[in-house]
């Protein structure tokens, strides 16, 4: 497979949804490895968002990335339609705080790519391959996750209003079937519901024009564009909030009253449990580069997720081969706490290390830890997925949080301080 972006660039404008603000949004091509980034053209700077889970501030009846002034709501409807296209990298330009709705479908933001003209170029999309069942329950929200050899999702629905009862549906999420089947279906709210939801900030772009709006027993000012068009709508969210993933999905998702909170909890735990391959990774010849470290001190195997200098997840296979095993528990191994910790502060070191440009004349010193947990013990056969955020960064000294996590289960946890110095 390869990546994929668009031929040219197009724009659409209008009103957000929850905060009304009228905006133009506009996607232009992007290099390989950009990944799908906004930007954020009316503020100072025109600071970046990329979407992804890591950077999702707000799952109340939407799904919004960044944070402080620099938050884009309502993104799901665009992305849905992202991952439609199997798009890797665009650069979406928005002059406000959230995407138009439009008439509250997928369809714009679908044809807004079409038109673009999805294209392949040069590097391997990130691929999130299930290998074994996971569950996952959020609130109400509850998921059944199995391999499969591409993605599709399996929702059910369930509301006491006539129209809707409960729905069960079930999408391939291929290009094809989305615009069939789910690219016109629109989001959709209840008239009840109204003063309350507008007095939390919300809905303050939303008119019947835009959503499906259900009064006690019919729809106002629309008619259905299916009678099943509500889960629909559903599914086409869970994929929009799925693509915040930063990657496509192999596997059958089973879906009972999925949520955007629901929704990201899955993302999360299928990041940290499936098996990863392609995208922009970094294997060991590359780590070699970079890392000081050699045998029997280098713990790192692969980097598999880097964000600037904001975020990198890095890959250790704990073998029965490791030099440490001979001496530590022989009999009962279990990898020491000191340098599962070491091995988290190495992709840490990965993270400041890649953007420096002169970084053969640099090396990383780790400075202090603080909040050190160890949650569950690392044996042989394990693999431990490293995620490292970065906290704080002024000058050469930074700050950032580590955590650990084998079978998606969190195994260690730190908060460490590092300095970059001349060698």
């Amino acid at each position: 497979m390869a990546r994929r972006t668009i031929s040219r660039s197009g724009s659409v404008h209008g009103i957000g949804l929850h905060t009304g603000a009228e905006t133009t949004l506009s996607c232009h091509p992007a290099p390989s490895g950009t990944g799908i980034v906004f930007r954020r053209v009316d503020l100072d700077g025109s600071p970046e968002v990329l979407a992804r889970i890591s950077e999702v501030d707000v799952t109340d009846r939407h799904t919004a990335i960044g944070h402080g002034e620099q938050t884009i709501h309502t993104v799901e409807h665009l992305l849905a339609a992202v991952a439609a296209h199997r798009l890797d990298d665009v650069v979406f330009e928005i002059d406000g705080p959230e995407p138009p709705i439009i008439d509250g479908s997928f369809r714009p933001f679908y044809d807004l790519l079409l038109a673009a003209g999805p294209t392949d170029q040069d590097g391997e999309p990130m691929v999130y391959q299930i290998t074994a069942p996971l569950q996952i329950k959020e609130g109400d929200s509850s998921y059944v996750v199995a391999p499969a050899d591409d993605l599709r999702l399996t929702v059910t629905i369930d509301f006491s209003h006539p129209l809707i009862g409960t729905q069960v549906g079930s999408y391939a999420a291929t290009t094809e079937v989305f615009e069939a089947e789910l690219a016109d279906s629109r989001t959709f709210g209840f008239m009840a519901e109204v003063d309350t939801l507008r007095a939390k900030g919300l809905i303050q772009g939303a008119s019947t024009a835009n959503a499906i709006v259900l009064s006690e027993d019919g729809v106002i000012d629309s008619e259905l564009r299916w009678p099943d068009e509500f889960v629909r709508h559903k599914a086409g969210d869970m994929l929009g909030d799925l693509a915040l993933i930063g990657g496509r999905i192999e596997a059958h998702i089973v879906a009972v009253r999925p949520s955007h909170r629901g929704n990201i909890a899955l993302a999360r735990a299928i990041a940290r449990t499936a098996q990863p391959r392609g995208g922009y990774a970094m294997d060991i010849g590359q780590i070699l580069e970079i890392l000081p470290h050699r045998y029997p001190f280098l713990l790192v195997d692969r980097i598999v997720e880097v964000e600037g200098t904001r975020r990198c997840v890095g890959i250790k296979n704990v073998t029965i081969n490791e030099p440490f095993f001979q001496g530590h528990f022989p009999g009962h191994p279990i990898m020491p706490g000191v340098l599962i910790i070491e091995a988290m502060a190495q992709v840490g070191g990965m993270l400041l290390m890649h953007s420096i440009d002169d970084r053969d004349e640099k090396v990383v010193y780790f400075m202090s830890l603080d909040k050190v947990k160890f949650r569950r013990p690392v044996v042989p056969g394990d693999q431990i997925r490293f995620e490292l955020e970065m906290l704080k960064f002024r000058g050469a000294t930074c700050q950032m949080q580590g955590k650990a996590f084998v079978d998606g289960k969190l195994t260690a946890e730190a908060i460490m301080m590092a300095r970059v110095i001349d060698k």
